[in-house]
C-alpha cells in the first residue's frame, strides 16, 4: 500500500499563519497533512500526485457569514462556496440560527429577512427539524454528510423565539421573566458547552419576519433590552467566546452599547464582531466612525472586529423589493403589504408618492441605501427600450419625477422589471484602506441568502485578487501571505477553532489555486440551480482560479470539477467545537 494519500508537488506554499510563503510538497495521509518538504517526494509513495507548479497551496478558506442553516438540511454539499476553495462555513449569524424555536417559528424569522422563499423553507423545517435544544442539533449535524465544515453561532431571536414563543417575543410590551431568562441561559451554556462559537444578536429594525402570525414585524432579536443582552454575553465572556450583532443603521450611536460590552476593564474583554464596515456611498461619513470606534475600542483593552467585504457592495432588486427599502417609511409602508394589488394600490395614492420623494430626498440622514436613482441601473425589463439605462434617465425623457417613473414601472411591470446599484465600498483606494486593518473580519458573504440579490460566494477570491492586484501595481495593501493569513488562520484563531492552517500535523483542508485567473472579472454574475429547492440564483463562476479542493483529506474538487460524493458521503466536512 502507497504511503500517502496524496503528494501535491511543486506549489508556492502558504501554510495560514503569515509565515513566508516557499515552494513546497506536501503528503497528505488519513485526512491530515502528513509532511511538508522542499525536497522531491517519490510519487511511487502516493495514490495520487497532485502537480500544482506555478500555483498555490493555501489553507482551505473560513466563510465566516453565511445563512446556509437551511440549505446544509437538504444541500450538504454546499457546493457553491467549496468551489471557490471555502472548506469552513459559520451559521447561526444574524440571531437568525434554527436550533430553539418551532419549525415554524424558526422559517418564519429567516425566509423575509435572508429573501429565501417560505415555501420552499418551511417544508424543509417541517420534515428534517427533530431538535430544539443546541446539543440535540449538533448530534444531528454530525449525521449529514457535510460538504464543508461547519462552525455557528446561537441565535438570540431563535433562542429567544425558543423560549417566549413568537408572538410574545415580538412584543415590545413584553420582557422574558426570570425564569425564561434562565432558560435562555442555560441553553446558551449548553451551546457554549457543545462547542458554539457564541452569541449572535440583531438590533436592526428593518429585518421582519415572515409569516401570517407575526407578519412584518421586527426579529425577536430587536425587541429585548440591553439588560438581556449583557446578561447572556455574561456567559460568552466566561467561555471567551465572541458576541456578534448588528446596530442599528438609524442609530450609529447604538454601537458604543456593543463598545461598552467588549471593553475589558477589571475582566476579561468580550470579543465582539459587528455588522458591517463600509465605504457607503449614501453615509460616507460612517466610514470614520466605525473605524474610530474600532481603534478606540481596541485602544481600552477591547477585542473588537469589524466585518468587512473586500469587494463593491452591489444589489439587485425586483421591482421595489429589495431590503434597504426597509430603512425609510414610505419604502417599508409598501413592503409590509403582501398583496400586489393592494400594493399596487398604495404606489399609485398621490399622497403616498409625496412621502416617498420627501424620503428620496433626505439625503442627510443616516442610511444604507444612497437614494439616488441615477445610479440604478436597469438590467431586465418586458419594455426592451429601458434595458441598459438608469431610472433618472428615462424620468428625464418622460419629463417626470425620478421617484414617479421608478413607482410608474414598478406597478406596471412588478417584479419584472430588474435593476441593481452599488451601494458600498465603490472607491477602491478606501476599499483598500479598510481591508488593510489588522483588527477587521473578512467576511460578509452573506452566503446562501439573498439568492436573487447579492452573489459574494468567491468573496475569499475577490480578496487575493484585490491584494494581487495592489502588489502587481507597486501599491501594495499586505503581503500575500498576510492576505491568506486573513482568510484562513487569522479568523480561525480569533474564533477559536482548529482550522486555517496546513502545517505537518494540521487537518488536510487545503486549496491550489492559479493566480493567473484573477485576470477575470470576479465580481460577474450568474445564475445557477440551488440544489433541492427548485430555484435559480445568482452565483459566482470562475473557472481558471481553483483547482483543487480537499477537505479532511477527501477531494471536493478535482481539476475544477465538484466531486460526485461531495454532501453524499461521509468524511468530508464535520462539525468543528469551539475551544
Amino acid at each position: 500500500m502507497a504511503q500517502y494519500d496524496f503528494i501535491i508537488e511543486g506549489g508556492r506554499y502558504f501554510d495560514g499563519t503569515g509565515a513566508p510563503s516557499s515552494i513546497r510538497n506536501l503528503a497528505i495521509k488519513d485526512g491530515r497533512v502528513a509532511r511538508v518538504t522542499g525536497e522531491a517526494i517519490d510519487h511511487a509513495e502516493a495514490d495520487r500526485v497532485i502537480d500544482a507548479s506555478g500555483k498555490w497551496v493555501t489553507p482551505g478558506f473560513l466563510d465566516t457569514h453565511t445563512h446556509y442553516d437551511a440549505e446544509l438540511l437538504v444541500s450538504p454539499s454546499l457546493s457553491e462556496s467549496v468551489r471557490h476553495g471555502v472548506t469552513t462555513v459559520l451559521v447561526g449569524s444574524c440571531s437568525l440560527s434554527m436550533i430553539c424555536s418551532e419549525y415554524e417559528d424558526a422559517s418564519d424569522i429567516f425566509t423575509r429577512v435572508e429573501t429565501v422563499p417560505r415555501e420552499r423553507v418551511l417544508p424543509i423545517l417541517k420534515e428534517h427539524k427533530t431538535w430544539s435544544t443546541p446539543k440535540q442539533w449538533v448530534e444531528h449535524i454530525q449525521q449529514v454528510p457535510l460538504g464543508p465544515n461547519v462552525i455557528s453561532f446561537l441565535g438570540h431571536s431563535d433562542l429567544r423565539v425558543g423560549v417566549m414563543g413568537l408572538s410574545r417575543a415580538t412584543d415590545l410590551a413584553i420582557q422574558p421573566t426570570e425564569e425564561e431568562m434562565q432558560t435562555m441561559e442555560r441553553l446558551l451554556k449548553e451551546a457554549l458547552d457543545e462547542g458554539f462559537l457564541g452569541l449572535s444578536t440583531m438590533c436592526l429594525k428593518w429585518d421582519k419576519v415572515d409569516g401570517d402570525r407575526e407578519w412584518s414585524k421586527s426579529l425577536p432579536s430587536t425587541y429585548a433590552k440591553w439588560k438581556e443582552v449583557a446578561r447572556l454575553n455574561k456567559l460568552v465572556r466566561q467561555y471567551n467566546r465572541v458576541h456578534q450583532g448588528a446596530p442599528n443603521a438609524a442609530t450609529p450611536l447604538q454601537i458604543l452599547q456593543y463598545v461598552r460590552e467588549c471593553l475589558g476593564w477589571l475582566r476579561r474583554p468580550l470579543k465582539t464582531t459587528l455588522i458591517s464596515q463600509m465605504d457607503l456611498k449614501g453615509s460616507a461619513y460612517l466610514t470614520n466612525l466605525t473605524r474610530l470606534t474600532s481603534v478606540f475600542t481596541n485602544a481600552l483593552r477591547g477585542d473588537f472586529r469589524w466585518q468587512v467585504l473586500p469587494t463593491p457592495f452591489t444589489v439587485y432588486a425586483d421591482g421595489i423589493d429589495v431590503v434597504f427599502f426597509e430603512e425609510f417609511g414610505a419604502g417599508e409602508m409598501a413592503l409590509d403589504l403582501k398583496d400586489a394589488v393592494e400594493r399596487n394600490e398604495l404606489l399609485k395614492d398621490e399622497a403616498y408618492r409625496r412621502k416617498f420623494r420627501k424620503f428620496y430626498g433626505e439625503k442627510l440622514s443616516p442610511r444604507v441605501w444612497q437614494r439616488d436613482f441615477g445610479d440604478a441601473m436597469i438590467i431586465d425589463c418586458p419594455d426592451q427600450s429601458l434595458i441598459g439605462k438608469n431610472f433618472e434617465e428615462v424620468a428625464k425623457a418622460r419629463g417626470v419625477h425620478v421617484v414617479d417613473l421608478f413607482l410608474d414601472l414598478v406597478v406596471e411591470f412588478g417584479k419584472k422589471i430588474r435593476w441593481y446599484t452599488t451601494v458600498g465600498n465603490h472607491r477602491k483606494q478606501v476599499l483598500k484602506r479598510i481591508v488593510k486593518d489588522p483588527r477587521s473580519l473578512i467576511t460578509f458573504s452573506d452566503a446562501g441568502a439573498h439568492i436573487r440579490n447579492m452573489a459574494f460566494y468567491n468573496l475569499p477570491l475577490r480578496m487575493l485578487k484585490l491584494v494581487h492586484e495592489s502588489i502587481e501595481e507597486g501599491d501594495s495593501i499586505m503581503t500575500m501571505e498576510q492576505a491568506v493569513h486573513r482568510l484562513t488562520g487569522d479568523q480561525a484563531d480569533w474564533f477559536g477553532i482548529d482550522a486555517g492552517k496546513i502545517r505537518e500535523g494540521d487537518r488536510a483542508d487545503l486549496v491550489v489555486l492559479d493566480p493567473s485567473g484573477f485576470d477575470q472579472n470576479l465580481e460577474q454574475v450568474h445564475w445557477g440551480d440551488m440544489e433541492n429547492f427548485d430555484l435559480q440564483r445568482l452565483v459566482n463562476r470562475n473557472p481558471g482560479i481553483v483547482k483543487t479542493v480537499l477537505i479532511n483529506g477527501k477531494l471536493a474538487v478535482d481539476d475544477e470539477q465538484l466531486a460526485p460524493a461531495l454532501g453524499r458521503e461521509m468524511g468530508y466536512g464535520r462539525f468543528i467545537a469551539a475551544s
